[in-house]
């Protein structure tokens, strides 16, 4: 039997076989086998690359994925796993951003690539805080002794401090709307979690690498002092002793 969901979402997105099997970078054929045959489950890097230029979420092209590795116990909450940050479709950040109502936490030490890879991310910022979303952007201070030590490890062009402060610049645009918060924080540099109500994405930082090649985990809180409440229990603690950001504040 054909791959409807598969040819539903093509047809969604407006992409021929040829141009998804460009983005995916396999053969036509391929992609033609995919479509022809709901069984057929490619490899999860194609996965990952063709969820995101359809803009849909793995799960719903080739749901056997997500029902062949149910679980049960504590590692249920763990929805997918990315041995890379930049595995995650965009689709996923979208669709989570998109959906909170209650909570959007991001406690990332820079959280510089947000503003590279969600379009409007302001826009969508001030609209769910309008809306009644806490907002928080828990960040690293451009100026500590834990960044300078980071940026030594990374030695890369674009260091920690810059990244940092291009975060500030963007929340600067919208520290005027009521709801949006943001402060310093130094104990999660090698940790960062991204909160959206009940699901979150958790990506511990390897060594001198940056997060986008750091591995990242999906979460869904499914019970009481799971991974997910142990995570946010993280977060909860390093926000309550986060400092005032002093650029910010006087927005």
């Amino acid at each position: 039997m054909t791959n409807d969901a598969l040819r539903q979402a093509m047809a969604n997105a407006r992409l021929t076989e040829k141009e998804l099997a460009e983005a995916c970078q396999v053969d036509i054929k391929t992609v033609a086998r995919w479509v022809a045959d709901e069984d057929r489950t490619p490899h999860p890097r194609h996965r990952w690359a063709a969820s995101d230029a359809l803009g849909v979420d793995e799960g719903m092209l080739w749901p056997d994925t997500i029902r062949k590795n149910v679980k049960t116990g504590p590692d249920r909450e763990v929805l997918a796993v990315y041995p890379y940050r930049s595995a995650c479709p965009k689709s996923v950040w979208r669709r989570l951003i998109g959906g909170a109502n209650k909570e959007l936490t991001f406690a990332g030490y820079t959280n510089y690539f947000l503003w590279l890879e969600i379009p409007n991310l302001r826009a969508v910022l001030r609209r769910k805080a309008e809306h009644g979303c806490r907002v928080r952007f828990l960040i690293g201070d451009p100026d500590s002794d834990v960044t300078r030590r980071r940026e030594e490890l990374e030695s890369v062009p674009l260091t920690v401090g810059t990244r940092i402060k291009i975060t500030i610049d963007e929340l600067s645009k919208v520290m005027n709307v009521p709801g949006i918060e943001a402060r310093y924080g130094d104990d999660h540099i090698a940790m960062s979690v991204f909160i959206f109500d009940d699901e979150m994405l958790v990506t511990p930082h390897l060594a001198h690498l940056v997060g986008h090649d750091s591995p990242m985990l999906h979460i869904q809180r499914q019970q009481e002092d799971g991974l997910y409440d142990r995570f946010a229990y993280h977060v909860a603690e390093l926000w309550n002793g986060g400092r005032a950001i002093a650029e910010l504040a006087t927005q």
